[in-house]
């Protein structure tokens, strides 16, 4: 036996390193390359650009919901560019029509058959800028096309090229002149970001920035750091990370309780259940893990729980938010070990 007690069989711990059975390690590099770039010209706001990057990796679209100035669109912009695709940006007004989005057919003068033009939202990345502006109509043709990732026009299908990201803004603040998003096409997003002011010492780094940018722009000093056929690859390991039972149950319970609450109206869907466990895998793996863990879970509920709930009249009149709801269930759901 040696000094402390093991005999000289016993394994070393060199034999009780663990390895992946996924190697992550190109995912987290490149994870911190999108998160350097953003940082060149975004300050703070590491929960937000975490968030955009495991929306990517999950395949979902994101809802950003903050007011105006804090950088909504510009972080948009600016993650898109980070990315070697096409990009749009569409800007959402109460005249709107679902042809301005999607696309309309053309009569062509030549052959005397109809032609379809594509719309802004055949691309990769697409931000939709103040998406509560236009009319319901409108928001309605965005239903196929971000669950689907196609769109239908005279009976015909035009899948969309991938990755297909959409990337929607909204002020929470004025309301004269919007329309609230509907019930279905709040459940086609992933995650609501909200986002928040800046801490003081941000926003003296934001002034810093700025000033000593001078007449630079920001989308001249972003590079793009990944590429498609890398981000496929990189969504295809995402999925193969490890989600043990007993985890899955953990999440299975919470998202139940949503559905049996006194102080929700609405609770969350299976499809918040399938949305939790996506980001739960993204979480994991731009950490380098290839399994996931409670904590993966309760990162990801939150934002993807906010929109998908909505509480009982009584308790809104109260003050009460989706959070203290969600934080409630959390608290009661034994966390599994």
């Amino acid at each position: 036996m040696n000094p402390k007690g093991f005999s000289e069989n016993t394994p070393t711990n060199q034999n009780l390193d663990f390895k992946n059975r996924i190697d992550l390690s190109e995912l987290q590099d490149i994870t911190q390359k999108l998160k350097t770039q953003l940082a060149k010209v975004i300050v703070g706001q590491h929960d937000f650009i975490e968030l955009l990057i495991v929306s990517l990796l999950s395949n979902g679209h994101v809802l950003i919901e903050g007011v105006p100035g804090i950088a909504k669109t510009i972080t948009a912009k600016l993650f898109a560019k980070t990315l070697d695709t096409e990009f749009n940006r569409i800007q959402f007004t109460p005249d709107l029509m679902p042809s301005d989005v999607l696309g309309t057919s053309v009569l062509h003068m030549k052959t005397n058959d109809f032609e379809f033009k594509k719309g802004p939202i055949f691309s990769n990345m697409v931000l939709i800028d103040e998406i509560n502006r236009a009319p319901a109509k409108t928001q309605a043709a965005l239903f196929e096309v971000m669950e689907e990732r196609q769109v239908t026009i005279d009976g015909i299908r035009y899948p969309m090229d991938q990755p297909f990201m959409v990337l929607a803004t909204q002020n929470p603040i004025e309301q004269e002149g919007t329309y609230a998003l509907p019930e279905a096409q709040l459940d086609r997003f992933l995650f609501k970001i909200k986002v928040g002011y800046p801490e003081l010492e941000d926003e003296v780094n934001i002034l810093k920035t700025h000033h000593e940018r001078k007449t630079q722009k920001p989308l001249e000093i972003i590079d793009a750091v990944l590429t498609p056929q890398k981000l496929k690859e990189f969504k295809a390991k995402t999925q193969e990370v490890l989600v043990e039972e007993k985890i899955l149950g953990y999440i299975a319970e919470i998202v139940t309780q949503t559905r049996t609450h006194p102080h929700l109206y609405l609770g969350g869907s299976p499809r918040a259940s399938i949305a939790v466990m996506n980001a739960s895998k993204a979480f994991a793996a731009i950490q380098g893990r290839d399994f996931v863990t409670p904590e993966d879970i309760k990162k990801a509920l939150f934002p993807v729980l906010c929109h998908r709930i909505i509480l009982s009249p009584e308790r809104e009149m109260e003050g009460m938010t989706a959070e203290n709801v969600i934080e409630m269930i959390l608290q009661s759901v034994e966390i599994p070990r």
